[in-house]
């Protein structure tokens, strides 16, 4: 992509609504958006939950920065919708401002994300149980307000009303 300063990379906890936001933005902009849970599963013709298990949380992020580095330099995706654990690993977050991309934390209630993560039909290792769940939200939340922007996401927001805030606040972009 020639102008990376028009990129914006979407964070957030697991069931918070990324890759649903990122449909919509993508829409609404005329951008290309690009999943990076489902890149990596589809380069690594695997679930990501399968990933996790046979291989380990930590080879699994190393397997997500390769692929996060080759979206950046070789893909012309606009929209970029991270996993929840991708913008925890230090080494991601620089080579996501190297490329001058805009980021943007969707943040919401546990109590909402744990609702969309046990509607979901998405197995999810990391988030095997409320508790464990709850922890790794805590931990994250640490570190996800590092990001540009900041959304707060509520129960009664659609996934396009947040997309349209997103473009009209970022982009300054009325649609």
């Amino acid at each position: 992509m020639n102008n990376s300063q028009n990129r914006v990379v979407l964070t957030g906890f697991m069931g918070v609504g990324k890759s649903s936001i990122a449909r919509h933005l993508s829409h609404l902009l005329k951008m290309e958006k690009l999943d990076l849970d489902y890149f990596i599963e589809g380069k690594e013709k695997r679930i990501i939950a399968e990933i996790l298990t046979d291989v380990g949380e930590p080879r699994y992020r190393e397997i997500e920065s390769e692929c996060l580095r080759e979206i950046l330099e070789e893909k012309d995706a606009g929209i970029i919708a991270l996993g929840g654990g991708a913008w925890t690993v230090e080494k991601n977050r620089d080579l996501i401002r190297k490329h001058e991309c805009t980021t943007v934390w969707l943040e919401s209630s546990f109590e909402h994300c744990w609702f969309n993560i046990r509607q979901s039909k998405k197995e999810r290792p990391l988030a095997q149980n409320k508790i464990v769940a709850k922890d790794l939200f805590e931990k994250r939340q640490k570190v996800y307000c590092l990001a540009d922007w900041h959304f707060i996401i509520k129960p009664e927001y659609t996934s396009y009303e947040i997309a349209k805030r997103i473009a009209e606040e970022v982009f300054s972009l009325t649609v």
